[in-house]
């Protein structure tokens, strides 16, 4: 028996025979050549560029007759990244200046891709190199005349195992015969993850070592929850698997019969619950996860891996899929929240000393008006279809605030002028991330129709912590006293302004910090498709008072893990008192 270790990136148990295909990477030599060659190489990769768009045409053509439309973003990403004018320019300087084949020229662009996302803090963003990573390899593939294995289609019940998956891959695969997927790299926010929970497939990521052909054919458990994957189980480690995967189904059968309930609690009120979403294809996944629409819609993905912003239909287009993904419920579009960390490869930008304090989120929009004004038109053209709400990241004061609104209300009148039509009532939202927009919240609640706390970053820059520095990873404390009382003035400031107050960072999808979100008086909580099930059940066991009453005692407590200690003794208090 052995026991590999992995990212759990798409929850699930399931028992199988191993299937390993092959999806490393090409190899790839490097050679000089001489100068009379350059132009030759230049050639062939234009050409294999080509071939390769073809291609994707081809395959996106194919799956949107056999799987529809609703998942056809990959491809359309993995388009862009072809279509991106410098990965012909940058490859062919590689070439000229380095005297190399076009393979290796390519493989050297891959590497400076590499060192670029590698800066990025944002694991949504960092993970997109995966997209450029899956089509350079489909350029070398072409180059060199290989083909990629296909994937199984057998009748039998199979565990596919490769180096890497790709969307496509995924959406190929034949999802009577395969259970489960496992690959030695990628992690929960990479795409193939995100697409792997939409179609509810158990995968394990990050799993080195997997794909040694001696384990071809092998039975295997994969655990899509803890992240472990157990080759040729003893029958001890298969029965408690099993017993664990009857619970693990039992609990998610439960848990789904609420999935049309109200987010209620047992005293009558009600608290929004719904999903943070960055591709349409995760609109049906936080429906059927009884999430009431998208909190918290990140635009990114539209403005990476390209060397030109994306136009006004362009967006448009790709909001509109989202908004009739997660139809009738409303759609909260966060701006562009790029810079500093985030760099937009479309764009020239200065390299910062201190990117997390520099020119980003807002800021940057406002530094480029006319592009922020395409996204803005986008946003409203689609308000025509449907409830959407407008969201302005990482606000800082005032002057921030009035002059976004101003370039909104300058592009309702042309857009009315026109006689397009738009949601001439459409809300505007700020998020609340930074301390200095919690000082102000009674006076930005003035200006806005509501708030989105975003707790990932107001923790961060409230306690000075980076919470990717793993010796400081453990600072990183939701429950910290100054945390508690931020969120606590967020909400007064709102409700006094008489306007709601969300929360869409990742405290909104743990159970166990739902009575005091509940108890502080958020009205909504926006989180990814997997907690809504969870959290949705605690709330309905919950009352509003006794919520209040924890909230409160949060209070009397002076450090972080006071306060743990304390919150977890009322819930197992509750849980007591129930059973009796």
């Amino acid at each position: 028996m052995r026991t590999f270790s992995g990212i759990a990136a798409s929850p699930g148990i399931v028992m199988g025979k191993l299937c390993i295909i092959d999806r490393s990477r090409s190899i790839v030599p490097e050679y000089s050549i001489p100068t009379e060659s350059v132009s030759h190489e230049t050639a062939r990769l234009e050409l294999a560029i080509e071939n390769t768009r073809i291609e994707l045409e081809t395959l996106k053509s194919r799956l949107a007759e056999t799987s529809g439309e609703d998942h056809l973003f990959f491809i359309e990403t993995h388009l862009m990244i072809l279509a991106d004018e410098r990965l012909v320019s940058e490859t062919s300087e590689i070439i000229r200046t380095g005297m190399i084949n076009a393979e290796g020229a390519l493989r050297r662009t891959l590497h400076r891709y590499h060192e670029a996302f590698a800066n990025i803090d944002d694991p949504y963003l960092r993970e997109r190199i995966s997209d450029v990573e899956t089509v350079i390899e489909r350029v070398l593939r072409s180059m060199s005349g290989e083909t990629a294995e296909p994937l199984p289609q057998a009748d039998s019940k199979m565990i596919i195992a490769a180096h890497d998956l790709s969307p496509a891959d995924m959406l190929q695969i034949n999802r009577s015969s395969v259970l489960a997927v496992i690959t030695e790299i990628g992690g929960r926010t990479s795409h193939t993850a995100i697409l792997a929970r939409a179609l509810d497939l158990p995968s394990v990521m990050g799993v080195e070592g997997i794909t040694d052909l001696l384990l071809d054919g092998a039975p295997v458990i994969v655990d899509g929850v803890s992240g472990t994957v157990i080759v040729d189980p003893d029958q001890e480690t298969f029965q408690s698997s099993l017993r664990r995967k009857q619970h693990y189904e039992y609990v998610e059968y439960e848990l789904l019969k609420t999935a049309d309930l109200p987010a209620i609690t047992l005293d009558g009120h009600q608290m929004h619950l719904r999903g943070n979403v960055e591709i349409p294809e995760e609109g049906a996944s936080v429906l059927a996860h009884g999430g009431s629409g998208a909190g918290l819609y990140r635009t990114e993905m539209l403005f990476m891996n390209r060397s030109f912003m994306p136009d006004e239909e362009e967006q448009l287009l790709i909001y509109r899929a989202m908004q009739q993904a997660i139809a009738p419920h409303p759609l909260t579009i966060r701006t562009l929240d790029a810079g500093g960390d985030k760099l937009l490869e479309g764009m020239d930008q200065a390299v910062e000393l201190n990117p997390a304090l520099g020119v980003r989120a807002i800021r940057l929009s406002l530094s480029m008006p006319e592009e922020f004004k395409k996204q803005l038109r986008a946003i409203l053209r689609v308000s025509a279809d449907g409830p959407v709400k407008i969201m302005f990241p990482m606000i800082s004061g005032m002057e921030e605030v009035r002059r976004a609104k101003s370039l909104l209300e300058e592009i309702k009148l042309e857009l009315a002028a026109s006689d397009i039509s738009f949601d001439k009532e459409i809300q505007v939202g700020v998020m609340i991330e930074i301390p200095g927009a919690v000082i102000l919240a009674d006076l930005l609640a003035r200006e806005v129709d509501f708030f989105s706390v975003g707790t990932n970053d107001l923790i961060q820059y409230t306690l000075a912590i980076d919470r990717s520095n793993e010796q400081l990873s453990h600072m990183y404390q939701p429950l910290h006293p100054a945390v508690l009382r931020s969120l606590r003035r967020i909400v007064q400031a709102a409700h006094g302004a008489g306007i709601p107050a969300c929360l869409c960072g990742e405290m909104a999808g743990d159970p166990l910090y739902l009575p005091v979100l509940l108890g502080l008086g958020f009205d909504e909580l926006s989180m990814g498709a997997g907690s809504l099930l969870r959290v949705k059940q605690i709330l309905r066991r919950c009352t509003l008072e006794r919520a209040a009453a924890i909230a409160e005692g949060c209070f009397a407590f002076s450090t972080a893990a006071e306060v743990e200690m304390y919150l977890k003794s009322q819930i197992t208090l509750d849980v007591a008192e129930s059973i009796d």
